[in-house]
């Protein structure tokens, strides 16, 4: 099946499971011919049809509860419980029980294309070892979460630049859509349970963010709150494309809330599904990270190492197999990995060339 059938037939999928927006899925159709990049990042539907093609071998991995939809834009900062300021994996949407090995072929996919598209200046070689030395490391050390307080002062100047100002970031809230329409019932639940006050009056606005979930819903209710603004984001959720793929019937629970408090990490308060949506708060430093907001003089090098750390966090949430997963790290070939995300970027780029000539 080429890439323009697999993309037809998994949106009609998409629509068993949730209601279409079919001006944004319009829009993620033009970006997906912009780049290897940008295509790599909206389709993960075709990632995961193609893995078990290119990968038989590390498809042999053992299973745990993995990310899915990892890339290095999948990274951004939230608020614990106490007030600091954590950093790790943002999106979910896409987890499902899969071979570890799939996260981390991704992940260094997405630096490798990233180079390519001149949002990293590193070299192929220095990307793949940093992502793997930082989730070997992390595997042996036992995970350790991202807290940007008094460690990890590096990652917090990156984080916090001047970027992600308030300003700019309400501008930008607030020069989205109003939804006009009505709102789904279910949609209007979730938001209003994540509210801090009862009866909190609010706006409800439409935002295009992302490439892997454009075409599902995603609403933002902005109010005030004693003297500054707050917002909610509700996004509609659907299973992992991995059961459209190897077209097995979806479990009735999605695994996101499941992944996200198992991993070690120290979780967002104010993140929570809301049956078929997922609800988040969002603020100037409670969103994801894209690289084109990040300062100029950065390590490459020691974010993608943080990177590759905080998937081995992720994994290490799946506590039964965490035996069987570092014996099979250790005993894996060195070059095994490099080949596959070299096979794995050969597929997005031949996919993409495809999709874009379709396109014009």
């Amino acid at each position: 099946m080429d890439i323009i059938k697999a993309t037809h037939r998994f949106e009609q999928w998409m629509g068993e499971y949730t209601t279409l927006v079919r001006r944004d899925l319009s829009l993620k159709h033009q970006r997906m011919a912009e780049s290897p990049f940008f295509f790599f990042r909206a389709t993960f539907y075709r990632w995961i049809e193609l893995w078990p093609k290119i990968c038989p071998h590390l498809c042999q991995a053992p299973r745990l509860l993995a990310v899915g939809d990892l890339h290095i834009e999948n990274f951004g900062t939230w608020r614990d419980t106490e007030g600091r300021l954590v950093w790790g994996v943002n999106d979910f949407d896409e987890a499902a029980p899969l071979p570890y090995t799939i996260d981390l072929v991704r992940l260094a996919t997405s630096a490798i294309l990233a180079i390519e598209a001149g949002h990293l200046v590193l070299k192929t070689k220095d990307a793949l070892d940093a992502l793997l030395d930082g989730y070997r490391e992390s595997i042996l050390e036992g995970g350790r979460p991202f807290v940007l307080e008094e460690e990890n002062t590096w990652l917090r100047r990156m984080a916090t630049n001047r970027l992600r100002d308030p300003v700019h970031f309400w501008q930008k809230l607030g020069s989205l859509p109003r939804c006009d329409g009505r709102i789904p019932p279910t949609a209007k639940r979730a938001l209003e349970c994540l509210l801090p006050e009862p009866g909190q009056a609010y706006e409800v606005f439409h935002r295009v963010a992302g490439l892997g979930s454009l075409g599902q819903a995603r609403l933002v209710a902005i109010a005030e709150l004693r003297g500054g603004r707050i917002a909610r984001e509700a996004k509609a959720l659907r299973p992992s494309a991995l059961y459209w793929a190897t077209q097995k019937k979806a479990p009735a629970r999605l695994f996101c809330e499941t992944i996200i408090n198992s991993a070690i990490r120290c979780p967002d308060p104010y993140v929570r599904l809301c049956g078929n949506w997922i609800v988040r708060r969002l603020s100037p430093h409670c969103c994801r990270i894209e690289l084109n907001v990040l300062p100029r003089d950065r390590d490459e090098c020691r974010l993608l190492n943080a990177m590759g750390r905080e998937t081995a966090n992720i994994h290490l949430g799946s506590r039964k197999a965490r035996k069987q997963m570092r014996r099979h790290l250790d005993r894996m070939k060195p070059n095994l990995l490099s080949a596959a995300v070299k096979d794995m970027a050969a597929a997005v780029r031949k996919d993409w060339r495809a999709w874009k000539a379709a396109q014009v």
